[in-house]
């Protein structure tokens, strides 16, 4: 009987193709269950977590809103099961995601260099406070969109809003906040990997932010002129600061020598690179 290699006997994760297959089904299998019992915290929790949803609905004005209270409305007998069960979905992914992300970079990390692993520790450790910031900026800025909204219901009539189209709208405004917010962040990988540099974005620098002003336009929900300022007034000083990181790196890399620099365009350049230019296989 023939047992599974361990991954630190074999760091760079070869195996055959049916050990990858299995590997890829234990570790969907361990995220499935994390995310199941997520979803277990969630419907314990749900109470919680809805009134924290439904905190911004109930923010704007009492006459743009159906009765006392908060005013959503459930259509059908099955739609409240069913907002439990979404809600609750919800939390457990998000509850889970250490483990699912873990499992996934677990999955793919032996199969990638040493400079490419450096490259996902700083796109992991900056994307997730840039998407949880643009998630609170949504959730901040939510009432007044909805108000904005609700505004151009006429005199003397009640919007009647379901918990299901709040819901919907609510995590379409967390997931494009938050997702927006990284848009930067692949200015700076792609910089970093020399694909894009300092002097194309200085040169399109007008051209990208009049685009993040037509995007947030289009992309929010609401399309109202103050979520899309929220939006993206704060995509482009992010995008600032990364056009800013991007001076300096392509500084700091010029100002590198170049080993090449003294061969003619027929000169073949050296096999042998100088010591420190190889790093686990890759040049640094």
């Amino acid at each position: 009987m023939t047992t599974k290699p361990s991954r630190s006997a074999n760091p760079d994760g070869r195996m055959p193709l049916m050990e990858h297959i299995r590997e890829l089904r234990s570790r969907l299998l361990k995220a499935m269950l994390a995310i199941l019992v997520g979803t277990g915290i969630g419907l314990w929790q749900f109470d919680r977590v809805w009134n924290f949803l439904q905190k911004p609905y109930c923010q704007i004005p009492q006459e743009n809103r159906l009765g006392k209270g908060c005013g959503l409305v459930v259509n059908g007998l099955t739609e409240g099961f069913f907002l439990n069960l979404k809600i609750s979905l919800i939390v457990g992914v998000v509850l889970a995601s250490p483990i699912w992300l873990y499992q996934i970079w677990a999955f793919v990390a032996p199969g990638l260099y040493q400079r490419e692993r450096r490259w996902t520790y700083i796109f992991v450790a900056a994307s997730v406070p840039l998407f949880v910031g643009g998630a609170v900026l949504a959730y901040v800025t939510l009432d007044k969109g909805l108000g904005i909204l609700l505004s151009f219901v006429p005199h003397g009539t009640t919007s009647l809003v379901t918990v299901t189209s709040y819901l919907g709208y609510a995590v379409a405004m967390l997931l494009i906040f938050g997702v927006t917010f990284e848009l930067p962040l692949f200015v700076v990988i792609l910089n970093l990997a020399g694909v894009l540099t300092h002097a194309r974005i200085r040169k399109s620098r007008r051209l990208i932010i009049f685009g993040l002003f037509v995007f947030a336009a289009v992309a929010t929900p609401s399309q109202d002129p103050f979520t899309m300022l929220a939006l993206a007034l704060p995509t482009v000083v992010l995008f600032e600061v990364a056009e800013l990181i991007a001076y300096v790196h392509d500084r700091r890399k010029a100002a590198r020598p170049d080993p090449y620099a003294d061969l003619s365009d027929d000169e073949a350049s050296p096999l042998d690179l100088p010591d420190g230019e190889i790093e686990d296989g890759e040049r640094v």
